[in-house]
């Protein structure tokens, strides 16, 4: 880990794209504010963990769908409408 000190409005460039300015200290809070390109990510930790989290819960549904069945089931839903 890198570790930095920087005052207000001093910055630390990562990379050639990506900007993090201290804008403000109050007790022990600090306003970070980051200049970014738009398909760049930026986000808390905590929102980081919890997208995280979700997306992994989401691929392992996913893995616990039998596609075989689930398909057999679309074929018999269209059979039946196409009877109509």
């Amino acid at each position: 880990m890198l570790i930095l000190t920087r005052k207000k409005q001093q910055s630390v460039r990562i990379g050639e794209n990506i900007v993090v300015t201290v804008l403000e200290v109050k007790g022990d809070q600090v306003r970070l504010g980051f200049e970014a390109p738009r398909e760049v990510a930026v986000l808390r930790q905590e929102v980081y963990e919890a997208v995280k989290e979700s997306n992994e819960q989401a691929a392992s549904m996913l893995k616990k769908v039998d596609v075989t069945s689930a398909l057999q089931q679309v074929s018999q839903v269209n059979a039946t409408f196409e009877k109509k």
